[in-house]
């Protein structure tokens, strides 16, 4: 069993998670442009986002797959797989061909981020919570980097002509084939994995308190990053204060992702998700306070609110893979897809539920159920299993 922090590889693959989602999330910005193009209905338009999100309920299905073979190899494809459909959409002659590219670029995100985390375990030894902070500091980088990535190259080359930037996916993927093509059975599982039901049922002491801990998590995360900068531009009037309070809230995830793994492996799990989750919805509640209240000082008080909770609210991501694969046993991967399975929809369902929170009472009564949503989910995290040295011996 691999005991030490391989830095290097780890580092790679971080960097790789980088790359490959700045093209994984080119849609949003070229959104405009593709309604443009293809004249399309708002509702049509809508359709693209959910084509590209379905494959995600595939994800424990690519887990049960990535278990009975090695590792690497959906790892080294993804980047090049989803850089090149994505660089694509700008040439696509009709809706039905967008359709495909995107479905393909859905296809190859599932295979990117379930066997990933796998890989990213088994590097780690012992500090798997440091680990899943430096992969997933690459996809929190991407998200906010992306979009600029892909309205520069359009700006540049044109829709039609911005296809060339798929050569950093290809050289991403070559890289990655060049470094791990040699590893073999130190990242993948000997024993094959087991079925969907049989890991379901091993790990169902810890799902069914993480579900409810991820439907809790998902009412503020949803409101904090799908209605933000609606919500400050309806109480400012600004939409340039929108766009900065939300490059706010990244900006402070960046640093609670990067963080929260490194301290769970000195202070366990389950302390860090407490702290979490107690901090998140203090952190949304004083920016709905701030930004109902204006005052001289509020803009100063809104900006140190959303460090607060984009810290708090989005460092549970690696916390909570590193336990999901401390508990995955002989299937790895195939957790790993049941856990994204399973965020997926919890986060998917509960916008629209936010949404229609805020249609009928306001936006600013959606954040405050959304805190107290998130507050009901600190008592199911006494329910989680302790497993780090940390938490076993302090309790």
């Amino acid at each position: 069993m691999q005991t030490r922090f391989r830095t290097p590889e780890i580092v790679l693959l971080s960097a790789a998670h980088f790359i490959h989602d700045i093209y994984a999330s080119f849609l949003s910005p070229l959104l405009p442009l593709l309604i443009e193009k293809f004249a399309l209905s708002l509702a049509r338009a809508g359709t693209l986002s959910a084509v590209m999100q379905v494959p995600a309920l595939l994800n424990p299905f690519i887990g049960v797959l990535a278990d009975r073979m090695s590792l690497r190899i959906l790892v080294i494809l993804a980047p090049a797989c989803t850089a090149i459909p994505m660089s694509l959409v700008g040439i696509a002659p009709s809706y039905g061909v967008l359709v495909l590219l995107l479905l393909m670029a859905g296809i190859s995100v599932a295979m990117f981020h379930v066997p990933a985390p796998v890989m990213i375990a088994r590097l780690s030894g012992r500090m798997t919570g440091t680990g899943m902070s430096f992969f997933m500091t690459g996809g929190e980088l991407a998200r906010t980097v992306g979009p600029v990535a892909a309205v520069g190259a359009v700006s540049l080359m044109g829709l039609e002509g911005f296809y060339p930037v798929m050569v950093a996916g290809i050289a991403a993927s070559l890289v990655l084939f060049l470094r791990f093509r040699n590893v073999h059975d130190d990242l993948h599982h000997e024993n094959g994995g087991i079925s969907i039901a049989d890991t379901l049922k091993s790990m169902r002491h810890l799902l069914v308190p993480l579900i409810f801990i991820l439907v809790a998590r998902s009412f503020m995360h949803g409101c904090m990053t799908a209605f933000l900068p609606t919500f400050i531009s309806e109480q400012s009037g600004s939409i340039w204060l929108g766009g900065i309070g939300l490059a706010v809230f990244e900006t402070a995830g960046v640093a609670g992702v990067l963080a929260a793994g490194w301290l769970s492996d000195i202070f366990g799990r389950r302390r860090m998700l407490f702290v979490s989750l107690a901090g998140a919805p203090a952190g949304v509640l004083a920016f709905v306070y701030a930004a109902g209240h204006g005052s001289n000082g509020s803009l100063v008080f809104i900006g140190a609110a959303l460090l607060l909770a984009g810290f708090t609210l989005l460092s549970t991501t690696p916390v909570m893979l590193a336990m999901v694969q401390e508990h995955a046993g002989r299937s790895p991967a195939a957790a790993n897809g049941i856990y994204m399975m399973i965020a997926f929809i919890a986060r998917s369902s509960v916008v629209v539920l936010i949404g229609l929170i805020g249609d009928h009472a306001g936006l600013q009564t959606a954040y405050v159920f959304s805190a107290v949503a998130g507050v009901a989910g600190i008592p199911f995290v006494f329910m989680l299993p302790a497993r780090s040295r940390a938490e076993q011996s302090g309790g």
